[in-house]
């Protein structure tokens, strides 16, 4: 058994949706005791940490309903069944910026919010960026907008939290340890 494991004696299927789904896991914890577990259940999703060769970063804001505000990310979407990460990256840089790579670079991946979802977000790094002569389209409802930041504007969006997600908090720090 691994340390602190809590092994599933039943699960209930609760929702079915179009992004996630919503069980109750019951447990067996650690010291023998029961419990409920809710966990969501996640596709995941990709990130990118896009650089211009003038090294700025690329962000996007937009609204995000489960927190009622628009907010200030990296370029992110959500993994299609069946697809590799890096394919997924790429699209969304497209989608989301206008810009295109042959430069991806895997930086990391991390759990979201392991304590109720199996969320992985894969980070890339973009470089090399190409504006593309079509823009791709968003999806029919996404809404963005694109900026280009300095290092420095982006951890001020983070200290009046516009950048309010670990994500682009993440990319940020990486690009303050790799420049």
């Amino acid at each position: 058994m691994k340390k602190f494991e809590e092994r599933t004696i039943q699960t209930t299927p609760i929702f079915d949706g179009k992004v996630i789904s919503l069980k109750v896991d019951d447990v067996t914890l650690p010291n023998g005791a029961t419990s409920k577990r809710e966990i969501i259940n996640h596709p995941g999703a990709v990130a990118v940490i896009a650089i211009t060769d003038d090294h700025k970063l690329l962000l996007v804001e937009q609204y995000r309903k489960a927190i009622e505000r628009s907010i200030i990310e990296i370029p992110a979407g959500k993994l299609e069944k069946g697809e590799e990460p890096i394919v997924t990256a790429r699209r969304e840089l497209e989608e989301e910026t206008g810009y295109t790579t042959d430069d991806l670079t895997f930086v990391q991946a991390f759990a979201t919010s392991p304590g109720f979802a199996d969320e992985v977000i894969h980070i890339y790094l973009a470089k090399n960026l190409k504006k593309l002569e079509v823009a791709a389209a968003l999806d029919e409802d996404e809404f963005v907008e694109l900026m280009e930041v300095t290092l420095e504007e982006a951890e001020a969006m983070v200290a009046d939290e516009r950048i309010y997600d670990a994500k682009t908090a993440y990319a940020i720090l990486w690009m303050k340890l790799h420049q």
